[in-house]
């Protein structure tokens, strides 16, 4: 089993960066592989049982998709993800954090855990990570750019 963690301090509210991670339509303009998210089931009011299918680029010009399933959710605050495998034993999980730390500024905590277990791709396990981990880590940087390029979007009154 493999772990990812990742954080970075962003200059902007948890609640911007919360409503733009809520806006799925959003996603592919700042998640760089990314071509589309179909939310199957809403969840509760608050999120929580949310099942998401993000359809994601690969090389090659091929696509994939991930089933995700959101739980233990708070608002502008963070959420667990279990990416459901077709394999039972098999799945993924990961949550994200927002920690407000002052000033309109929020630093948003990572982590993922993950084992392919199945031949050949468990040889490849550590340089396919790699590249994921890269673009997640991408994703979060791009989701604050996005943010500084559109202050019409959701502004923080704070501020």
């Amino acid at each position: 089993m493999r772990e990812h963690r990742y954080t970075v301090e962003l200059p902007h509210s948890a609640d911007r960066l919360w409503a733009l991670m809520q806006d799925y339509g959003r996603w592919p303009e700042y998640a760089p592989m990314v071509l589309r998210v179909d939310v199957l089931h809403p969840g509760d009011a608050g999120g929580n049982g949310l099942l998401r299918r993000v359809i994601y680029r690969l090389p090659f010009g091929r696509e994939g998709s991930a089933l995700e399933l959101v739980t233990e959710v708070s608002p502008a605050r963070g959420y667990t993800y279990t990416m459901i495998s077709r394999r039972p034993g098999n799945d993924q999980t990961g949550r994200l954090r927002l920690e407000p730390v002052g000033s309109g500024r929020t630093r948003l905590h990572f982590e993922e855990r993950y084992n392919l277990d199945a031949i050949p791709w468990k040889w490849f396990e550590g340089p396919i990570y790699r590249f994921i981990n890269r673009k997640n880590e991408e994703s979060m940087q791009r989701l604050s750019e996005w943010l500084t390029e559109h202050p019409e979007y959701r502004p923080d009154p704070s501020l």
